[in-house]
């Protein structure tokens, strides 16, 4: 049997986030370091912000009835950083 683990990252509040931007100039990219793996940092992905907005999510299994109205969670689209990619023909 694998060996499993309970992740559970402090998601940050939009009030964080701002709270950290305060002093950045306006004109300073954004980029996003995914983790390789959940919650090691170590190696990680980078990425660029793209876009941000609302999002309606069902809390729930699917079954909307049984779990409630949908919610709204604020989220941050990321994408490659620019350069020159091999074409995935998959």
């Amino acid at each position: 049997m694998a060996d499993t683990f309970d992740h559970t990252p402090a998601v940050w509040t939009a009030g964080q986030l701002r709270s950290v931007l305060a002093d950045v100039p306006d004109d300073t990219p954004i980029n996003i370091g995914v983790a390789g793996t959940p919650g090691d940092f170590d190696e990680y992905d980078e990425f660029v912000l793209v876009g941000a907005e609302p999002v309606e999510v069902d809390p729930g299994d699917g079954d909307a009835e049984a779990a409630g109205p949908p919610q709204v969670q604020f989220t941050l689209f990321a994408d490659a950083k620019a350069g020159v990619y091999y074409l995935d023909m998959e």
